[in-house]
């Protein structure tokens, strides 16, 4: 069984923008992440992409793992250790 999911990009119908409110604002985030992440974006982007602006934007999502993730999170939901 695949331990990642998409499905938020897959099925929300909602408001697209920025500066709306907190709620649109954390699913727009969500759907822009999600599509970012995308196998085939991927392989389009990080081929373009500066070694500069890779190691910035690694940078950047560790540091925002670090600050808004324990430890225990970090292995639960991101790395996916454990098991539910």
């Amino acid at each position: 069984m695949e331990k990642h999911t998409h499905r938020f990009v897959e099925e929300y119908d909602g408001l697209m923008g920025f500066g709306f409110s907190r709620e649109v604002d954390e699913k727009t985030l969500t759907y822009y992440l999600q599509k970012f992440s995308d196998d085939q974006f991927m392989a389009l982007i990080r081929g373009r992409m500066s070694d500069k602006d890779m190691e910035a934007l690694f940078d950047f999502l560790t540091r925002l793992m670090k600050q808004y993730l324990t430890e225990e999170e970090y292995h639960r939901y991101f790395l996916k250790d454990e098991e539910p």
